[in-house]
């Protein structure tokens, strides 16, 4: 691998490493991504991102989301915002759209350096989480000591969506991979626990298929948002309390889902050459 130039950024501390693959094509092995994601010898992050040119004429950019353990994502809420504000700054432009695996995601600036996503509609069908076999989305038999009946719903990626007591009082590090191994999810999970926090907010926390525990994840609070909606604990607009900040979001009736938040660079620098292949 050649050195590369990177951009270090977050949203609400779910950290990425930007390439930009736009001019020259950027290939990636899995053990490079994991030794790029590696917070002890590599850069770090909780996903790697490669901004590529769009195959869709109506996208700006396409977005390239890897795990650290090497594996694609399809979608990435808090990365979408990053490369929306990268991509923004280029063109001048204040409303762009971003092409990924999971589709189209228009992006505009917001108030306060903010940036507004449309991370498309939520998808509750069984086959759209996807999950083994034929179940009610709206409570999956699905459980493991006090996570029981979740929600299904996909954003673009798979989520189920715990509801509890008390979201910091779940031990995820331990229940997290379990459950995102369930047998009813043939393409595993991203595994939520969330409490009510007041009239229409509440407090998440999720375990990344593929990262583990993040400080924020963009898609998960979408899921979190229309979860709640569904089973009539919130409206349709809610703010989401997370480990990194705060996420503004709105269920619209056409199925959309609208994340607001915030984004942020930490640092520039280049990749080392001498990265295993």
């Amino acid at each position: 691998m050649e050195q590369q130039a990177f951009i270090k950024m977050h949203g609400l501390g779910n950290d990425f490493v930007v390439l930009d693959g736009r001019r020259a094509p950027i290939s990636l092995s899995e053990a490079q991504v994991r030794r790029l994601a590696d917070r002890r010898f590599g850069i770090g992050c909780d996903q790697l991102i490669v901004m590529e040119p769009p195959a869709n004429d109506a996208a700006t950019v396409f977005m390239r989301i890897y795990n650290p353990d090497g594996s694609e994502a399809e979608a990435c809420g808090n990365a979408t915002r990053c490369v929306a504000s990268l991509v923004m700054a280029e063109t001048g432009s204040d409303r762009i759209v971003i092409e990924t695996l999971a589709g189209l995601l228009p992006a505009r600036a917001a108030p306060a350096d903010e940036i507004t996503v449309d991370m498309g509609p939520a998808n509750l069908g069984w086959q759209d989480i996807p999950l083994a076999e034929e179940r009610d989305t709206l409570h999956l038999k699905i459980g493991l000591g006090p996570l029981q009946d979740p929600v299904g719903v996909n954003m673009g990626n798979p989520h189920a969506v715990f509801f509890v007591e008390d979201a910091d009082a779940i031990d995820l590090a331990t229940l997290g991979p379990k459950l995102e191994r369930d047998p009813l999810l043939p393409e595993r999970a991203n595994i939520s626990v969330v409490s009510l926090n007041g009239t229409d907010r509440l407090r998440q926390r999720v375990w990344e298929r593929g990262a583990g525990i993040t400080l924020a994840c963009g898609s998960g609070a979408c899921a979190a948002a229309v979860a709640a909606a569904r089973r009539g604990i919130t409206g349709r607009k809610v703010e989401i309390a997370m480990d990194g900040g705060v996420l503004r979001l709105e269920w619209r009736e056409d199925g959309h889902v609208l994340m607001t938040g915030p984004v942020a660079t930490s640092f520039r620098g280049k990749t080392d050459e001498a990265l295993p292949s």
